[in-house]
């Protein structure tokens, strides 16, 4: 027996969870434009710019309550069991995730005013070449994982967690680097604590990125692989 009103509460539902999706998918673009922002301003030494994002920060916030003041009113409203209660759970980590990384971005804004407002000898280009060579590298990874949570593709949450291998060999790369170009110049020295900071953020936001694809793997399966390791996240995927 069908009960009454059953359709449209079901239909109520599904245009909740929606809009639900569309605010995280919106938090995801901000999160990566965020980064390439704060990427622009190191780049053209502009400080205003870097204001900007910073204060574009609070965009990202805001998102993040709007998020988390959806969920709480789908699962007061609604009472989701099962698979349902699981994306939603889900849902709400990956809310988490994109405000974090939003934080990273915010930054690597910072560093373009440390280094070009109040430093009166700011880096050369050529030592922040890897800062933006890695922002593109978990750029694309946060990229690669909302178009897996847009289309819950498995698939793809793997060539996220396959590239956060790549990430830790990218970052012990940077390092060294960095310490070849510490013995060539030692006015270098004053500026490699911040951009190894810096470095750390973006590894934070790739571990973001990464988060996510786990996430998208415990929707789609039911298993928390948070703490497993690569092989068996993996192997579950393929299965």
């Amino acid at each position: 027996m069908k009960i009454q009103g059953e359709g449209h509460i079901f239909k109520r539902f599904d245009q909740e969870m929606s809009h639900l999706h569309s605010v995280v998918l919106d938090m995801g673009k901000l999160a990566v434009q965020q980064l390439a922002d704060a990427n622009g301003t190191l780049e053209k030494a502009d400080v205003d710019a870097a204001h900007q994002v910073i204060t574009n920060d609070a965009r990202l916030n805001a998102l993040d309550i709007q998020a988390d003041n959806e969920i709480t009113n789908i699962i007061a409203r609604r009472q989701p069991m099962a698979k349902d209660l699981r994306e939603i759970i889900a849902v709400g980590k990956i809310v988490a995730d994109l405000e974090r990384a939003g934080d990273e971005a915010r930054k690597i804004a910072g560093l373009t005013i440390r280094f070009f407002k109040t430093s009166e000898n700011p880096p050369r280009q050529e030592i922040l070449e890897d800062i933006y060579a890695l922002s593109d590298f978990v750029m694309e990874m946060l990229t690669m994982s909302m178009k897996s949570f847009d289309d819950l593709d498995l698939a793809l949450a793997g060539n996220v967690l396959n590239d956060s291998l790549k990430l830790d060999n990218k970052l012990q790369s940077t390092i060294r680097r960095l310490s070849t170009f510490i013995m060539e110049d030692a006015r270098n020295v004053g500026h490699f604590v911040d951009i190894v900071l810096g470095i750390r953020a973006l590894e934070r936001f790739g571990g973001h990125a990464k988060n996510i694809a786990g996430h998208i793997v415990f929707i789609k399966s039911g298993e928390d692989v948070r703490h497993a390791g690569l092989e068996d996240i993996l192997a579950r995927i393929q299965a």
